[in-house]
């Protein structure tokens, strides 16, 4: 099975301009992802999708493969369906978070064994067992639902399940709660029919695109990791990320 990974990476963020290619102890970011990503020791080609040539040429320096994609596309996973039409030899791609640069390369492992184990899987992710209150009751923390298969059922920003009559503090001790980890596996036949979805009435109030899928009727199979992730969404946060590789 050939599997390709893909990097979105624009320069252009609303709320952190330019964090592609923030310093992050002697290494841009987008470096940091690409080493973690190809540590994983899964993928026939690891590239970078950019629509900036400033993230494009620090790829090169490092030595990453890059890709071109227009800035009118509206999400990562558009990008990735942008590069994974050139790829026509390819099964499955993962769609790595270029804002993630402590991902373990477990993570993407465990995302590309599910594609082995089911051959008919055509989406893939990760959900991590919640073990702090305050991450379950935060709305920037997304959380999902699984049935008993392990696919997804609903993601949302609000706590889910949704705990009757107790207090939200004791929650967690009361039953199984899962953050996503947004990171994804496609079927490549999969991932260019999805990007030509419309927009759907739960994505749009949740602003989760995942919605958008569940709620054409594809089924994400979730895998379970024990590793935890950090984005990189403001400033504070790469200062976080500094504190951890300094540590």
């Amino acid at each position: 099975m050939r599997i390709s990974g893909i990097i979105p990476a624009r320069f252009a963020s609303s709320r952190f301009p330019g964090k592609p290619l923030i310093d992050l102890e002697g290494k841009t970011m987008i470096q940091r992802v690409y080493e973690q990503a190809a540590a994983s020791g899964v993928f026939s080609e690891l590239i970078v999708a950019t629509d900036d040539t400033r993230v494009a040429d620090a790829v090169k320096r490092f030595g990453g493969t890059v890709a071109m994609t227009s800035p009118d596309l509206a999400s990562g996973t558009d990008r990735c369906a942008a590069v994974a039409t050139e790829l026509t030899d390819t099964d499955v791609v993962i769609n790595i978070q270029g804002d993630e640069p402590l991902l373990e390369p477990q993570q993407i492992a465990a995302l590309a064994q599910l594609f082995e184990q089911m051959p008919d899987l055509s989406i893939g992710s990760l959900a991590q067992q919640l073990a702090d209150s305050t991450d379950l009751q935060n709305p920037n923390v997304v959380k999902v639902v699984l049935d008993y298969q392990g696919f997804a059922l609903y993601f949302s920003r609000q706590a889910i399940p949704f705990v009757r009559g107790a207090d939200p503090d004791a929650w967690l001790t009361m039953g199984t709660f899962y953050k996503h980890i947004g990171m994804y596996g496609f079927r490549r036949e999969v991932l260019l029919k999805i990007s030509r979805l419309p927009q759907s009435p739960y994505e749009k109030l949740e602003q989760l695109e995942q919605l958008r899928w569940l709620q054409q009727g594809w089924r994400i199979q979730m895998a379970i990791t024990n590793f935890d992730t950090i984005g990189v969404d403001t400033p504070e946060d790469a200062e976080k990320v500094r504190s951890l590789l300094r540590g």
